[in-house]
């Protein structure tokens, strides 16, 4: 699974199945990539030298860290305690970020998930604000502003970005869900039409064995009469084909009723031994014609006569279904029949051209089921069927049907909808996400993707509290302090008194004489020194052997009088 934020956003973008190492050393990795997280902020911040109390807030950062391995278990708790702990140390702001980010991607209840997170930002406003005076940065303004600083970083944005994958996690699951269960629905639907068909198949096995074994009996009733005169010896044995055929067809009749519901076909469609020869698909075709149908018919070979009853009737259905389907949806294109029979095969093709208007609609839609029918039928003969829309518009159903079809259904069939189909490439529950091609590349993709976006948030943390530290009053209010006698060169240094060598040069000649004990004397350029017209008052700072500021002297020494430069000698 990809990540969290960062090593939280590394458990849960896709649910995988993990080889049970990997799932007790990710937890682990996790919990340590979140730690390096928090004390990657912790170090930057003390080298910007804004890191009150640093064992403390090491302390309480190893303590975060530790309770963020338990966001699992107690997910609301323990994103509140690490909200609170990111108001008074804001270097546990990175794992705060990522159980944020875990808490509100597992969260389903929406309206949990935002009252969850609106505490756990409004939580850590008030902790940062009641620590400021003590652990932050001043007063409790300035830790108000800290805490401002840090919610939209630490809870809000990870909790938002974990709302959305996690939404869209779940959005994944419920369609693949979903899908799934259409296929399902779609293989019992084919379920459902081979069983109708063969329903049918046992009705017209009823029709034509149960009439061959009626007529069976019937021959040995009368072989009985005449033997019972001519050779009575031999009665017993007419006798007793009549009984086995008569127990005959009362167990094909038992056996074929546990086939299907459906019964026998009926009405004037009722199949018969003449059922798919050349004279009964002729009639078909001249059935359509009659309803407007512009219908021809291509025969090429010999009948169908000879050929088994189950070919004939594969044939007989097969244009029968393609021609109603025309006259539902087409009934206005043209339409071939062609009926190919040789040694080997008979292939029939029904093919229709568009229709010259819009796609009519069917007053009474069919059920989708009667090309699944046919497609089970052909199969179990042994031969092949197809049924596609054209490219330049249209329909075309072709069935190739062996001319001596082998004894038994084909083995690959099955009447389990939920087994997978032999000839599919893909299994219909959906290809493993662990197993899926690429998998791997996307997990690490989504890992580095969430982890720069834990780093840029750590980044923006630092940057917040920077801000609100380097905003904080220095402690010193008024003007700079002045210098005083009895400082050392030292302290009139820190405040900004340095010689100037033109200074000095101006004073040399003009100043008063120095005091006694006067080691060394500074002039400065500051604000002691000013220009009036015909002077500038000049600042001497003496220090004594000691370093020691005995005499703060102001003077003035004559200067140059102001004229254009042509009039100056």
């Amino acid at each position: 699974m990809p990540a969290r934020i960062p090593a939280s956003i590394l458990v849960s973008v896709v649910p995988l199945s993990l080889p049970p190492r990997a799932a007790r050393v990710r937890p682990v990795a996790e919990t340590a990539a979140v730690g390096l997280a928090g004390l990657g902020v912790y170090g930057v911040v003390g080298h910007l030298g804004f890191l009150p109390y640093p064992a403390l807030q090491l302390a309480v950062l190893a303590t975060g860290t530790g309770i963020f391995a338990l966001r699992r278990r107690l997910p609301g708790a323990v994103l509140l305690v690490l909200a609170a702990l990111t108001g008074l140390v804001p270097a546990v702001g990175p794992v705060t970020a990522a159980a944020a980010y875990s808490v509100a991607r597992r969260m389903a209840r929406p309206r949990l998930r935002a009252r969850l997170l609106a505490c756990a930002g409004l939580l850590l406003v008030l902790c940062a604000t009641a620590a400021g005076p003590r652990l932050g940065p001043g007063s409790a303004a300035y830790g108000l502003a800290l805490g401002l600083a840090l919610a939209p970083t630490a809870v809000v944005v990870p909790g938002l970005i974990g709302t959305a994958q996690g939404q869209q996690g779940r959005l994944l699951r419920a369609l693949r869900e979903r899908g799934d269960a259409a296929e399902r629905a779609r293989r019992l639907a084919d379920s459902e039409a081979r069983i109708h068909e063969r329903s049918r198949i046992a009705a017209e096995m009823h029709d034509l064995v149960g009439h061959r074994l009626s007529l069976v009996s019937l021959h040995a009733g009368g072989l009985e009469l005449a033997l019972e005169q001519a050779a009575p010896e031999l009665r017993e044995e007419a006798v007793l084909v009549r009984r086995t055929t008569r127990d005959a067809m009362r167990e094909l009749r038992q056996a074929l009723g546990v086939l299907g519901p459906l019964g026998r076909d009926t009405g004037p469609d009722a199949l018969t031994d003449a059922t798919g020869t050349r004279a009964d698909i002729e009639a078909l075709v001249a059935q359509s014609r009659d309803g407007g149908i512009a219908v021809r018919l291509d025969w090429t070979g010999p009948d169908l006569d000879a050929r088994p009853a189950p070919v004939r009737r594969a044939v007989h259905r097969v244009v029968r279904e393609a021609l109603t389907n025309v006259h539902r949806y087409a009934p206005d294109a043209h339409v071939g029949v062609t009926v190919v029979h040789d040694d080997a095969l008979v292939r029939v093709t029904v093919r229709n051209g568009a229709r010259p208007g819009p796609p009519a609609t069917a007053e009474e839609p069919g059920t989708g089921r009667g090309l699944t029918g046919l497609r089970e039928r052909v199969e179990l003969l042994g031969g092949t069927f197809e049924a596609a829309a054209l490219p330049a518009g249209g329909f075309r159903v072709d069935a190739a049907v062996p001319a001596e079809p082998a004894a038994g259904p084909d083995p690959r069939r099955t009447d389990d909808p939920s087994a997978p189909d032999p000839r599919r490439t893909d299994d219909p529950a959906g290809p493993d996400p662990a197993a899926a091609p690429g998998a791997d590349g996307r997990r690490t993709a989504e890992a580095l993707t969430l982890g720069f976006g834990l780093a840029a948030l750590s980044a923006l943390m630092v940057v917040g509290i920077a801000f609100v530290y380097a905003a904080q009053p220095s402690g010193r209010s008024g003007p700079a302090p002045l210098p005083r006698v009895g400082m050392t060169y030292g302290e009139v240094a820190a405040l900004g008194v340095q010689d100037n060598g033109a200074v000095r040069a101006a004073a040399t000649g003009h100043e008063p004489p120095r005091p006694a004990g006067t080691a060394g004397c500074v002039y400065p350029f500051n604000g002691a020194t000013e220009r009036h017209p015909g002077g500038l008052l000049i600042a001497r700072y003496c220090f004594d052997a000691a370093q020691r500021l005995i005499a703060i002297d102001r003077f003035d020494v004559p200067s140059v009088r102001d004229a254009t430069p042509w009039e100056i000698p």
